[in-house]
């Protein structure tokens, strides 16, 4: 589809600010240069997601292989994966296309990609190793990396909605009535999206109310009577040294470590640092929001 606007780097970002620093000075401006050659071509952003899809499965395959060398294809075919899970969102802000289906389309292929290179890794150090541990470290990755990519997911899309960007995607994805009169495709992948993220979302607005140290406090609710977030709320999402802990639990930084280690063929090195490694930024993020953060809003706001 061709498109009378002209091309804007800065016009395909979110925000330096509440993005990971390896997308920032790295893979978006690698997925720049694919967005402008793409621009002024029929392409979608959901058939690049969809080949952002591909090269994922493609990479868990080779991960099956097994051999040295697969691992160095796999690891490539993740970065791939990772470069055009970039290119797909700063495609459709480029061309002011962002839709709900994509946003749906990208987060369910995710966790398929994630479900299968997981499975196929865990899978193929069993078969190396004949070590069950394996393939619950495969598990306990799988579920690390979904829990802590929604944990930064979740006060990224919170920060964008106080700068007033990106608001397709909203705080939580919960069935509503404008949804129902939409229906079709669109639904349906909500639908799905719902039953992988849905209790994702849940728990993370719970860890967020505890963080904040309010008991029933709902982060969706945290407005004025006019509808604007207080200067709590404000203070809260906006905070630096929050979002940039929270930055290093994307998608981008966690794939690019993946990379790192299938090129040198240390996949359990890679494990190991999944589920201590970044696990640990996920509780230094949270004992930074329970214990800090909270105190130093509530001095703000004379709480």
């Amino acid at each position: 589809m061709s498109t009378s606007k002209n091309y804007s780097y800065h016009n395909t970002l979110k925000s330096d600010k509440s993005d990971e620093l390896i997308n920032t000075y790295l893979l978006r401006p690698v997925a720049g240069i694919i967005v402008r050659v793409l621009f002024h071509t029929p392409v979608t952003p959901n058939q690049v997601t969809l080949l952002s899809i591909i090269s994922g499965i493609a990479a868990a395959v080779f991960y099956g292989i097994g051999t040295s060398g697969a691992f160095v294809a796999a690891g490539l075919l993740v970065t791939l994966k990772d470069i055009l899970d970039s290119a797909d969102g700063q495609l459709a802000r480029a061309r002011e296309q962002q839709s709900r289906t994509g946003r749906f389309l990208d987060s369910i292929g995710d966790f398929v990609v994630d479900a299968v290179i997981f499975g196929s890794i865990g899978w193929i150090l069993f078969q190396q190793n004949h070590d069950w541990t394996m393939v619950m470290a495969g598990f306990l990755g799988l579920a690390g990396i979904t829990l802590r990519v929604s944990y930064h997911v979740f006060y990224q899309v919170h920060f964008l909605h106080l700068a007033r960007r990106y608001e397709t995607n909203r705080i939580t994805e919960e069935v509503r009535n404008e949804d129902l009169v939409t229906g079709g495709y669109e639904l349906t992948l909500q639908y799905i999206f719902q039953f992988i993220y849905g209790w994702q979302d849940r728990l993370m607005v719970l860890v967020d109310a505890w963080c904040a140290g309010w008991p029933g406090m709902e982060s969706s609710a945290s407005t004025d009577e006019t509808g604007e977030p207080t200067e709590w709320t404000a203070a809260w999402y906006s905070d630096t040294i929050g979002l940039r802990i929270s930055g290093f639990l994307g998608f981008g930084t966690e794939l690019f470590l993946l990379m790192i280690c299938s090129v040198m063929n240390r996949l359990e090195l890679y494990l190991y640092l999944n589920i201590f490694l970044m696990n640990g930024i996920l509780f230094a993020g949270i004992v930074y929001r329970r214990f800090v953060l909270s105190r130093v809003c509530a001095r703000k706001n004379n709480i």
